[in-house]
């Protein structure tokens, strides 16, 4: 009897088991998980310097984990050790510009939380790594966006003249809004590879730019853009690197900005300064960090410096403020980037979701995330 329940036992974990493989087989023949490069684009992928072994590669060794860590270590700690302050305390505050409305001679940036944002330069509009679907996930409840940062829809912006995708992870390349997007869009630029999810969805691929590291662009009109390398991965599911991860050096008639994507910090940033700096402004992560993948997120410290060695006048922290990755405490890397610069002398931009940045002048920002509403409740004394 006891062979015959361990048996069937057996039985029904095998057929459970499998039944789970096939579930997730299945859900992932979405279209939201892209495609991985085909034909031409393949062949063209396989030239690059910079693809070898049937992957992408960082121009530094890249362990997906530091020294001393394994993927149970990691998964144990980040669902059971996350800190308890890794969500906001309340709606998170922001301002509405009207996006229909700027005026043709205006030069600013929104931001949107996390590293969504959209400028006008030069009377030309771009938009960086929209998210706009209310989470960074294919299953939408396990990493939703903090309340208040979801206050811009697709529908409350103008023609976009370019479209800038530094990777394909969820939370830069968002399906929802990309299809959404797609008739207001009039050039897209990208990594070597990353086209592909966009052919699939429905872009017609002439109007799309794709290229590799330390290529660029001459968009006419006095508008440049070089691909620059970044120290990161790419992947919409279990097969990584397909495609390239990239950093932007965008060059107006009168603005040089740095749009940085995702990167662990490595030599690039100083090599990048180097050949294109100074720079008006980076753009550059600085949350979603933890020290067991310190090879592939900033510290906020590094952040700083990054944008010291890019010549930047001015940072703009970004990948925060949105959705928790990590499982530091929401508002960390503000602080952290904020001390540091002060350190460094670095000036900071740091406006509330929406506000309007004006990248011709001198601006004063708040501490908002200081805000009492935002912080943790005290803790109940046992006195």
């Amino acid at each position: 009897m006891t062979k015959r329940i361990v048996k069937y036992s057996l039985m029904i974990f095998f057929v459970t088991l499998a039944l789970l493989v096939i579930a997730i087989v299945v859900f992932m023949q979405q279209p939201q998980f892209g495609r991985q490069p085909s034909g031409a684009r393949l062949e063209r992928i396989k030239q690059s310097p910079n693809f070898r072994d049937g992957q992408f590669q960082n121009e530094s060794h890249t362990p997906d984990l530091a020294e001393g860590n394994s993927y149970v270590k990691v998964i144990t700690k980040f669902f059971f050790g996350k800190s308890k302050f890794n969500i906001p305390g309340a709606i998170l505050p922001s301002q509405k510009t009207d996006l229909l409305r700027l005026k043709p001679e205006e030069n600013v940036l929104v931001w949107f939380g996390h590293s969504s944002y959209f400028m006008q330069i030069d009377g030309k509009t771009f938009l960086v790594d929209p998210v706009f679907s209310g989470s960074a996930s294919p299953i939408s409840f396990t990493t939703p966006s903090f309340k208040g940062s979801d206050i811009y829809k697709v529908e409350d912006f103008p023609a976009i003249d370019y479209l800038l995708i530094s990777h394909d992870h969820w939370d830069h390349l968002d399906y929802e809004t990309i299809l959404k997007l797609k008739s207001k869009v009039k050039k897209v630029v990208t990594g070597l590879g990353t086209g592909e999810h966009l052919e699939l969805w429905g872009y017609d691929q002439s109007i799309v730019i794709e290229k590799d590291w330390n290529e660029g662009a001459d968009l006419g009109e006095g508008f440049k853009i070089n691909i620059t390398p970044g120290r990161h991965f790419s992947g919409r599911g279990f097969s990584r690197n397909k495609a390239l991860w990239v950093s932007f050096v965008l060059q107006t008639p009168t603005k040089k900005i740095f749009v940085g994507g995702d990167s662990g910090y490595d030599h690039h940033f100083k090599k990048i300064g180097e050949q294109f700096g100074p720079f008006d402004l980076a753009l550059l992560e600085c949350g979603q960090y933890n020290e067991a993948w310190k090879y592939i997120h900033m510290m906020p410290e590094e952040t700083v410096t990054a944008a010291k060695e890019l010549g930047a006048k001015r940072l703009m922290p970004v990948h925060w403020a949105k959705f928790a990755l990590s499982i530091h405490d929401w508002n960390e890397p503000i602080e952290r980037a904020s001390i540091e610069a002060k350190k460094q002398q670095m000036e900071l931009v740091t406006p509330l979701i929406g506000q309007k940045v004006d990248l011709n002048g001198d601006q004063e920002f708040s501490e908002w995330w200081k805000l009492d509403a935002l912080q943790p409740e005290p803790a109940i004394s046992s006195k």
